[in-house]
């Protein structure tokens, strides 16, 4: 069984009510119960809480032990995704989470935005889809390198990723050279929770800057335990190593995402830093086109945490602004 687990801010439906329309005030509820048109503002001070969210190979979704929101190892179902459009014409893509107890009954509603929501402003809703959701989610969770990023070849040559091609060789840490079986490209908005992370040049001994997706995660050998992980092998996602300086958010317009898929999970180079391929499961397998996933079947061989089980690092080992610092240290010492 894989168990990997999520991270996404998301606001309380209880906090979301309606102002205008059919379901004028009741508070935002899942897809059944809405309408297009509706008009629905967030709360006076409300923000989004951390909610964890655990795939399992059988498709299903559970709140993970490290969540802020929820109750631990409840069943979360994607309801549907949906479309507001605020006063200034924007749109704004969500998605709607419900969790229910062992009864089967709805213990909570939650509402995911895909970019930054703000309170009382009127969103009106203008899209409810229910066939969708699951693919849109693992655009989400697919961990992406940006356009422009030099990834390391079999032959230790450097190529741009969005000139790779499947059934290209490329040099992986674990298994050696390994060949490519599919490219994703998305573009996503480079707002709130979802922009990218810039790590500066020289931040990890990199040459150049690398600006990957949020929960991407990079993996670090240390040579002497700079962190007090307890292990020499990390996996640390770059998000956690944010500090405004070197490592920083890069918010601003639109973001050309790319993801890498081998036979197997792996760690490969990217602007020479170690960070980890796709990872199939079943947050992220509706992302890839229907005849692969078909032919992939309900279980897929290598792709599991189980490779790299046990490395990821605690982010309270990284709430410090010299984390980045002492991994790179640690790394060359």
């Amino acid at each position: 069984m894989s168990a990997t687990s999520q991270s996404v801010p998301v606001y309380r439906a209880a906090q979301i009510h309606a102002t205008d329309g059919a379901n004028m005030g009741d508070t935002l509820s899942f897809a059944a119960e809405l309408l297009n048109d509706d008009v629905y503002e967030i709360s006076a001070g409300t923000t989004p809480e951390r909610l964890s969210l655990v795939a399992h190979n059988d498709g299903s979704f559970c709140i993970g032990d490290d969540t802020a929101l929820g109750t631990p190892g409840a069943a979360v179902h994607l309801d549907s995704a949906l479309m507001f459009m605020s006063q200034n014409g924007k749109t704004t893509d969500t998605m709607l989470l419900v969790e229910v107890d062992t009864d089967g009954n709805v213990a909570g509603i939650y509402l995911l935005p895909l970019s930054t929501m703000v309170p009382r402003m009127e969103y009106r809703l203008v899209t409810i889809d229910t066939d969708t959701a699951l693919q849109k989610f693992a655009q989400v969770a697919c961990v992406s390198f940006t356009r422009g990023t030099q990834i390391t070849l079999s032959s230790g040559q450097q190529r741009p990723i969005e000139d790779l091609r499947i059934g290209d060789r490329l040099l992986t840490r674990d298994d050696g050279v390994q060949t490519l079986r599919w490219i994703g490209q998305s573009t996503a908005r480079a707002v709130g929770e979802f922009a990218p992370i810039c790590i500066r040049a020289g931040t990890l001994n990199n040459e150049q800057d690398l600006i990957v997706s949020p929960d991407h995660r990079l993996f670090i050998y240390q040579r002497r335990d700079e962190l007090g992980a307890g292990r020499s092998e990390l996996l640390v996602k770059a998000r956690h190593l944010v500090n405004g300086d070197s490592v920083t958010v890069q918010e601003g317009g639109f973001v050309d995402y790319f993801q890498l898929l081998f036979d197997g999970h792996q760690i490969i180079y990217a602007e020479g830093i170690a960070a980890e391929s796709m990872l199939i499961d079943s947050r992220t397998k509706p992302v890839l086109p229907h005849d692969m996933s078909a032919a992939l079947g309900d279980v897929i061989p290598g792709h599991s945490n189980l490779p790299h089980a046990g490395l990821d690092v605690h982010e309270k080992l990284l709430r410090r602004p010299d984390a980045a610092e002492l991994l790179r240290k640690a790394s060359t010492r």
